[in-house]
């Protein structure tokens, strides 16, 4: 019992040191990685409690935070989808699948996808300065952005208390065709902004086994360098590390079923600041459920909330995220589990 105190101070110690608000003020990361749309959250549970779900099972939703949840999915299937009014009128929608044969002897196999639809864009190309007539530029039609994600995960249980678990993913992202004038010519030549590259995430939960104590830990987005034209740069890679229980374990019984849930997660991302993530899911007889986030140096989403619905293997999660100048943003999830 000793040990596991140490250890598990030392993990609040290693998410406090992360969340003193110094450590990254002295090296501003911004604007270094592409394919952000891959840190966008879709599910409505999760981006309810602000993101702070690593610690956490979410069925064939853990696929898109910590691959090692799948591994205690409790249900031989689980399907969820989950669709995101984002801002600027974009839409995310993401789906994922899990199977859990022989009452997870084998482990859990999942499946996942992530579609954007960025909209019609009309786009143009700038011109030579001397013809007056057209502005500066010319019109050259609508062009429809895309980019999508495939996965295919697995988690397994070592034992009672340790789970692992991991994706890969084929991520695309398309642009189009633009006009990009060649180094020391006049000329212009015609470049497809289009990359498929892989991406592969990893995770492990570990239950402490005191109470329900839990801790997580992720790597996302690992992939090699992306290159359009002459530049290149890198997927938006994150770690995060989280810690999750039931503070009903240390309050007193109140006469029916409920749990409080808190969960903190510490993240290191490529290109933001370090950031903390607080979450908060309080839930009454497995029914009902009250949540609440926040998530610490964000411009305009800092608080979320959102409300859950469950019942006979069937739920619905929204989430709420005011969002400054782009008014809000909401997400709604649909889980099916079998």
């Amino acid at each position: 019992m000793k040990n596991l105190r140490s250890f598990a101070l030392s993990g609040l110690v290693l998410v406090g040191l992360w969340a003193f608000p110094g450590h990254a003020g002295e090296n501003q990361k911004l604007a270094q990685t592409g394919f952000q749309f891959l840190t966008v959250v879709s599910d409505g549970r999760a981006a309810a409690m602000g993101n702070a779900v690593n610690s956490l099972s979410l069925g064939s939703s853990s696929i898109f935070f910590n691959p090692a949840g799948l591994a205690e999915m409790d249900r031989a299937i689980d399907v969820s989808v989950s669709d995101n009014q984002w801002i600027a009128g974009i839409r995310h929608t993401t789906a994922s699948l899990a199977l859990r044969p022989a009452r997870g002897r084998w482990g859990t196999l999942a499946f996942s996808l992530q579609n954007v639809d960025y909209g019609d864009n009309l786009f143009g190309t700038v011109v030579v300065p001397e013809n007056i007539s057209s502005n500066g530029y010319i019109d050259t039609g609508d062009l429809e952005p895309s980019a999508f994600a495939v996965g295919v995960g697995y988690g397994k249980m070592l034992n009672d208390r340790f789970s692992v678990g991991g994706q890969v993913r084929m991520v695309r992202q398309d642009f189009g065709d633009f006009m990009v004038p060649m180094p020391d010519t006049t000329l212009d030549e015609v470049s497809n902004f289009k990359k498929t590259p892989l991406a592969f995430d990893f995770g492990t939960l570990f239950r402490t086994g005191y109470k329900s104590l839990a801790f997580g830990m992720s790597v996302r987005n690992f992939a090699a360098e992306v290159k359009y034209i002459r530049e290149s740069f890198e997927l938006p890679l994150v770690f995060t590390l989280g810690i999750s229980a039931d503070l009903m374990d240390w309050l007193p019984d109140a006469g029916f079923e409920q749990s409080v849930i808190l969960s903190v997660d510490a993240k290191h991302d490529r290109s933001h600041a370090e950031q903390i993530c607080v979450g908060l899911d309080y839930r009454v007889m497995r029914l009902l459920s009250g949540r609440v986030g926040y998530i610490s140096r964000n411009d305009e989403n800092a608080l979320t909330a959102g409300v859950g619905l469950s019942w006979s293997g069937l739920s619905v999660d929204y989430a709420y995220a005011p969002y400054g100048v782009w008014e809000s943003v909401q997400r709604l999830t649909l889980r099916l589990s079998h």
